[in-house]
């Protein structure tokens, strides 16, 4: 069995994460906790406990030290073979989304990763080099978001901003002929039941904040499953290396 442990700011689609257990279907266990404290999420108001960083007119959590090294102990006793925070580390700037994965993985004492750094490498995995972004961040905490990516090498060709009412318009309005991925960032945002469905409406791989965490937490542990309810990132299989010449 392997067990991930993920910091989870907020409780607001706290719940995609069983969801996302069962859909798995496999020897593995997501283990969350509530880094910032109950009420906190990236898309409102933060915690009492939880220091966030101001941007625009949103206070974002960003997890602070003291409470990752709070929480070190937890998910070491709860089995966990490597953490995630599951927040907009990418509001620090990549060197601060950076230092904030090395502070998380010296408190838990294990393999870490955030959300930010999941797009990225999931971008990657799916073969996509330009994406669109749809959006229910502010526009300002949009553009950081997709100043992350550029910085990380990824295009973004287009960006939609919305509401998490109607994921299936707003990942339409923000779909881009160029674009060979649509990304929805937000762990605020339920999309565990959503992926499958965006991704027959648009034809092409969809990138959600809870499922990229999920799948970083995985290309931690070297785990690898195949789950189709979860959309392409966990259908796709390993690339296979041509043996070396002789």
């Amino acid at each position: 069995m392997t067990s991930l442990g993920f910091l989870y700011p907020g409780r607001t689609a706290a719940d995609d994460y069983p969801r996302m257990e069962q859909l798995i279907g496999s020897d593995i266990r997501l283990y969350l906790v509530h880094a910032d404290g109950p009420g906190t999420d990236a898309t409102g108001p933060v915690a009492e406990d939880g220091p966030g960083l101001d941007v625009g007119a949103v206070p974002v959590p960003t997890g602070s030290a003291d409470r990752l090294a709070a929480v070190g102990e937890e998910l070491r006793l709860s089995g966990a073979e490597a953490v995630v925070w599951a927040g907009p580390g990418f509001a620090l700037g990549p060197e601060g989304a950076q230092e904030q994965v090395r502070a998380l993985a010296r408190a838990a004492g294990l393999p870490a990763s955030s959300t930010s750094f999941g797009f990225v490498h999931a971008v990657r995995e799916v073969g996509a080099r330009r994406v669109a972004v749809a959006s229910v961040y502010t526009p300002v905490l949009t553009e950081l978001f997709t100043d992350f990516l550029a910085a990380a090498g990824t295009e973004v060709v287009s960006v939609a901003h919305g509401s998490a009412d109607d994921l299936v318009a707003l990942a339409a309005e923000a779909d881009h002929p160029d674009a060979g991925a649509v990304l929805v960032p937000g762990t605020a945002v339920h999309t565990a039941a959503e992926v499958s469905v965006l991704e027959e409406r648009l034809g092409k791989p969809v990138l959600t904040a809870n499922q990229v965490t999920v799948w970083e937490g995985l290309r931690l542990t070297d785990r690898r499953v195949n789950a189709p309810g979860l959309g392409a990132l966990f259908t796709r299989e390993p690339v296979v290396q041509a043996p070396p010449s002789r």
